[in-house]
């Protein structure tokens, strides 16, 4: 697996990836309708600070993406000091470890190289693969909210908040 920061050839990959439904809806945006919008998405929204593309080291094929949701992109209040974690993976790629191995090493940059203190993470109330994703890298259920602000889509959903505090990654580290 390789995270590498978003390209513009990227975007027949993404729209390969991001037009299946059960992909973007689970994740608060609609389902891509056409590559040219796929490349708008590498352009607007992909080109954030700490927004990845997760490729398959063996084919180059780009099948999701991860990144960190500063306090201003978050979808709820969190310090400066803080940062939200967001990942997506295209559905031939589901259950194979994909996305916890990415993870791990978005903490990792987060914790050693930003010196974040803290890591949040949501999914909608119901997506218990996503929220699995965050528990096996250490994520610990916080509260649930009743909804879910900046979903692209504009829809608004319950949602649990899961956190990882640096403190605690080191430990789990040691213990290791």
């Amino acid at each position: 697996l390789l995270v590498r920061p978003w390209r513009a050839e990227d975007a027949e990959d993404l729209y390969a990836a991001a037009r299946d439904p059960r992909v973007g809806p689970a994740a608060g945006w609609p389902p891509h309708r056409s590559v040219a919008e796929s490349a708008e998405v590498i352009r607007t929204i992909f080109s954030a600070p700490e927004t990845y593309a997760v490729v398959l080291r063996e084919t180059g094929r780009v099948v999701g993406c991860i990144g960190l949701l500063f306090a201003e992109s978050s979808h709820f209040p969190i310090e400066a000091s803080e940062t939200e974690v967001g990942y997506w993976l295209g559905v031939p790629w589901w259950g194979r470890g994909l996305i916890p191995e990415a993870l791990a090493e978005l903490i990792r940059h987060a914790f050693e190289e930003l010196g974040l203190t803290a890591l949040w993470g949501s999914c909608f109330v119901g997506n218990n693969a996503s929220r699995r994703v965050m528990e096996k890298c250490g994520f610990r259920y916080v509260r649930t909210d009743s909804e879910l602000s900046g979903c692209a889509d504009g829809s608004h959903h319950a949602g649990d908040i899961l956190l990882l505090t640096r403190d605690a990654w080191l430990q789990a580290r040691r213990v290791v």
